[in-house]
């Protein structure tokens, strides 16, 4: 069984054209390709509302330019100002961040200080407790060993 395709090229919309292929006797359905139409290859179609602003070259003495760049002016310096703002908000955030660790780190020296005075104190005080047992016990044996006699 042989295919035989014949292929039509028809120009489409946007610089694209759709070929069309016949299959010959297959019986199956082909589908239309987009390739490019110009020299230059392939490459995504802009939306209209990109095509229309940069085939119109703007004359700089007309309204309409002048409206578009005290708009683009005022968005920059909206975009200047937020990011300013926003250097300045984790400069602020950073010096707060600085005081808390000197804060925190205080309250260490301060807790470890705590915690080596109670240390001494619980070490003497079993200390204390264990010179307290021992003689006893040397009495109990004393004594039994004079019992004993």
């Amino acid at each position: 069984m042989s295919k035989v395709s014949q292929q039509n090229s028809t120009p489409g919309v946007n610089g694209i054209s759709v070929i069309h292929t016949q299959a010959h006797a297959s019986g199956l359905q082909q589908v239309p390709q987009l390739v490019p139409a110009g020299p230059g290859g392939g490459g995504k179609a802009l939306p209209p509302s990109k095509q229309s602003k940069k085939s119109l070259p703007m004359d700089r003495n007309s309204d309409e330019y002048r409206q578009r760049r005290e708009r683009n002016n005022m968005a920059v310096k909206k975009s200047r100002l937020k990011s300013k703002q926003k250097a300045q908000d984790t400069l602020q955030r950073v010096n707060q961040l600085k005081e808390e660790n000197e804060r925190l780190e205080a309250k260490i020296k301060l807790l470890t200080k705590e915690l080596s005075v109670l240390k001494d104190l619980f070490l003497e005080h079993a200390h204390n407790l264990a010179d307290n047992v021992q003689p006893s016990s040397t009495e109990k044996t004393t004594s039994s060993d004079n019992a004993g006699q």
